[in-house]
């Protein structure tokens, strides 16, 4: 008797081909979670830093919020020149309230308020950092963050001048060793500099400014002030002016200024990073940076 050979029924080839798309698909969610990051350092951002001029104001010789105002007795305003005290021209009694200071001395004491003191050179600091921000996709899902890469390779400077409460950005030159850039992933860091950003090839971007920068003294002092900055970047080799926008702030003896430009990679010359066709980015990256500077 002669057998005949049975052939797998369809149902236990539906089990071959579901267990292997399976196994395909686990593996490739596998990859995605080991190889992207699930959070990622936030973008720059200043805060005001709570000195002079970051908190409420008040005028020079009124009270503070929430206290009584000062009378002719005892505790009353100390005074000063061509302010009456109890002598001559005082009020009668002493039971009424001390007149506010002049206007001139008002308009005065405003003036030096706003005063910065920044004038002159100043240098990159500690604290500094440049770098890039990217969304990576594994082929057709993008990561669950950005993938960033900094450094604080930094050198610089900037040369401000202020007259009559405004404060000018007359130059500033910055450069960053982006063949220095550090991200979450040593795969990552060690492919940027062949592709893409090509770091090994091209080690330095630099930004130099083309047009002052003019701010009002009262909108630093302790307080973030938005701007308008515009420079020419040198980025992979190629040079191109570009207007961002920048947060600037004054807090103590340290000068902060954080921004971010976003550009197609073909606008400096480069190419979007893949791997394979398979791990790639979107068509957009961002150079972003916190400039520390100090007093030269």
């Amino acid at each position: 008797m002669v057998s005949i050979p049975r052939h797998p029924s369809k149902r236990g080839a539906l089990f071959v081909l579901g267990g292997a798309l399976a196994l395909i698909v686990g593996a490739f969610l596998l990859v995605y979670f080991v190889v992207f990051p699930t959070s990622s350092p936030r973008p720059f951002k200043l805060t005001p830093s709570g000195a002079t001029g970051s908190g409420a104001t008040t005028t020079p010789g009124a009270p503070a919020s929430g206290s009584a105002a000062p009378t002719g007795g005892s505790g009353a305003h100390p005074g000063g020149p061509g302010i009456p005290r109890g002598g001559a021209g005082a009020p009668p009694g002493g039971s009424q309230s001390v007149p506010t200071p002049p206007a001139a001395f008002s308009a005065a004491a405003s003036a030096s308020a706003a005063s910065t003191g920044l004038s002159g050179a100043w240098n990159v600091s500690s604290g500094s950092q440049a770098g890039y921000r990217v969304r990576e996709k594994l082929a057709f899902l993008a990561a669950e963050s950005d993938a960033v890469g900094r450094t604080s390779k930094m050198t610089g400077r900037a040369t401000f001048s202020e007259a009559k409460g405004t404060v000018t950005i007359a130059a500033a030159s910055f450069a960053v060793a982006v063949d220095t850039l550090k991200s979450d992933r040593s795969m990552r860091d060690e492919k940027i500099r062949e592709i893409g950003l090509e770091s090994s090839h091209y080690p330095t971007a630099t930004f130099v400014l083309t047009r002052p920068v003019v701010v009002a003294a009262s909108a630093l002092n302790g307080k973030v002030a938005h701007v308008s900055v515009t420079g020419t970047f040198d980025i992979h080799g190629t040079s191109k002016v570009e207007t961002l926008p920048v947060e600037m702030t004054l807090a103590g003896s340290t000068f902060e200024a954080a921004g971010a430009l976003t550009f197609p990679w073909s606008a400096f010359g480069m190419t979007a990073p893949s791997v394979g066709g398979f791990v790639n980015v979107t068509e957009h990256a961002t150079m972003e940076f916190d400039l520390h500077l100090q007093r030269s």
